[in-house]
């Protein structure tokens, strides 16, 4: 053969085995670096949920051990910072959940309320009643039993300033300081926690594939990249911040005021190991309730707790005052809904409006993130409307009409014997007021100890829930793992032990804390008033509920 032709051939081969090669070349290239970037990924998430982890669990640690080094430096550094919070926030607040209420309501009055949440195939996952019962008794909590004695008589003795001009300690005081109870328990209160934050909530982690966690209400700005941004972290930091302050202040409380009344009831001395041993009861009942989950201990406690209340309402109402708590629940929700945009929007005594109105604003924004991830998570297969209605309408009305049986009792006891709750209040605080009214009801040997447990079953309802939800914050699961929801609900009675031991002026800073932490919350939430209706809008679409034709979208399985 010719020598030339051979040499052609031979390259020829060779240009080919070289072709092959470079081929191979590429696909392991691109292999490796697919391998790469998932692992970049997967990386950069665990990397964020550890940090996560760290500097929350870090914040905490830290602040208890200024409290144990200086608990005077820690409480005047929180109180500087709660009338900061108060002063330069407390205007944005009050617009901000009006707003929020107001755009929900029309969400689920609209066409946008036949939206299924969760996607149109979607399944619930727990009977009507027992979903009204776990987010009425999580939402709600120990302020439930806590507030409902107290609140109504300490605005009946100062008159609110959205009714001045009414003389305090009078009958004619009575409805407005219902009034005022409903309204900082009531519908504004109630619809932040679980509307708009939940309908963004779902959206991200239902249709789009997001893990549950604070940094999902981030999801319409950042898409995909929150699972791993660091926008995402501080938000997740500062959300489980808020939600261990106000968590851990209502457990230490219960510990004070039950270990109050077995001393007043039993002769048991009120000491630390009193406390102590209270504190492990309640942690032990809302570890096992978490430990088994939404399907079980959640749900058979919180079904259990509002059977409780059903049975001491109708109590109340057959053998106690029930004709006034009727005739005055009417007169003050009337008052209520009449002066409802002056209740939101009131200036004239900020002094007044930061240690009443402004501290449950705070308290309650600074627990939204969680709490819609928990709405979330019990609320697929359920509509718009009825989220909205649930959370939004039923739930503020059942509390408000629990506060008027609590509170209207004690105000009808204390205008027939003027002192008989307002001076036990006065020299001992809510546990006092709690046995100053309970203690004055038929049949009281028994009622008292069924109000305590109340007390207790709504503490741990709380406990349980946020401890569920702090472990999916951490973990991005739906179901977090056993050992996880362990682990926090533990950590919750460890921390409130240790403030416990500092005396009330730990638990009293924790429990102010919480409104500092609502101050990034708040900024979090903003964007909710236009991302929730545009998530909405998506859903609609997506379900063929609005004319314009459009492809659906194709639901993603949410991560485990």
């Amino acid at each position: 053969m010719n020598p030339i032709v051979r040499q052609i051939r031979g390259h020829g081969v060779a240009g080919h085995r070289l072709r092959r090669r470079s081929v191979r070349r590429a696909r392991l290239a691109r292999s490796f670096r697919y391998r790469t970037d998932f692992m970049s990924d997967t990386s950069r998430r665990l990397l964020g949920q550890r940090v996560v982890f760290l500097a929350s669990g870090g914040c905490l640690v830290l602040f208890a051990a200024a409290a144990l080094i200086n608990l005077q430096w820690v409480s005047q550094g929180v109180d500087t910072l709660f009338g900061w919070s108060t002063r330069w926030f407390g205007a944005y607040w009050q617009l901000w959940m009006l707003a929020d209420l107001v755009i929900a309501l029309i969400l689920g009055f609209s066409r946008y309320g036949d939206i299924r949440l969760g996607g149109v195939n979607s399944e619930r996952t727990m009977s009507t009643f027992n979903w009204h019962a776990v987010i009425l008794c999580s939402l709600l909590g120990g302020g439930g039993v806590f507030w409902s004695m107290a609140e109504p008589i300490y605005h009946y003795l100062t008159t609110p300033p959205a009714f001045e001009g009414i003389e305090a300690a009078s009958p004619e005081a009575v409805a407005p300081a219902l009034a005022q109870s409903f309204f900082d328990w009531g519908f504004s209160a109630w619809a932040c926690l679980g509307t708009l934050s939940a309908i963004v909530m779902m959206y991200a982690h239902y249709h789009a594939g997001i893990r549950l966690r604070p940094r999902t209400l981030l999801y319409p700005l950042l898409g995909q990249r929150v699972e791993t941004h660091w926008l995402g972290s501080l938000a997740d930091v500062v959300c489980i911040l808020a939600v261990a302050a106000g968590t851990i202040g209502p457990i230490g409380f219960l510990a004070t005021q039950l270990s109050y009344s077995f001393h007043a009831l039993l002769g048991w001395p009120d000491s630390y190991a009193t406390q102590l041993g209270v504190l492990a009861v309640l942690v032990t009942i809302y570890t096992l309730s978490a430990a088994t989950g939404l399907s079980r201990g959640i749900q058979w406690l919180s079904k259990f707790n509002v059977w409780l209340v059903l049975g001491l309402f109708a109590f109340i109402l057959i053998v106690g005052p029930g004709g006034f708590v009727i005739r005055q629940f009417f007169d003050g929700f009337s008052s209520y809904l009449q002066h409802y945009i002056g209740l939101s929007l009131v200036r004239s005594d900020t002094g007044w409006l930061d240690w009443w109105t402004l501290f449950f604003w705070g308290w309650f924004i600074g627990f939204v993130p969680s709490m819609a991830m928990f709405v979330a998570r019990i609320s697929r297969g359920r509509t718009l409307r009825e989220l909205v209605i649930a959370v939004a309408i039923t739930a503020p009305i059942a509390t408000n009409i629990w506060f008027a049986a609590l509170g209207g009792s004690g105000l009808h006891y204390e205008l027939l014997d003027p002192g008989s709750v307002s001076g036990p209040l006065q020299e001992g605080g809510l546990p006092a007021a709690l046995l100053a009214v309970t203690t004055q009801l038929p049949l009281s040997v028994l009622i008292v100890p069924l109000v305590l447990l109340l007390t207790t079953i709504f503490v741990a309802t709380t406990g349980d829930s946020m401890s569920y939800a702090m472990a999916m914050s951490v973990t991005g699961q739906a179901s977090p793992a056993t050992g996880i929801r362990i682990f926090w609900s533990l950590s919750f009675g460890v921390v409130a032990a240790v403030l416990l031991w500092m005396g009330e002026g730990g638990i009293d800073a924790l429990q102010s804390f919480i409104v500092i932490t609502a101050v990034p919350v708040s900024l979090l939430l903003l964007p909710l008033l236009w991302w929730g209706p545009q998530m909405a809008h998506r859903m609609a679409l997506d379900q063929g509920l609005l004319r314009t034709p459009v492809q659906p979208a194709r639901e993603q399985e949410p991560p485990d």
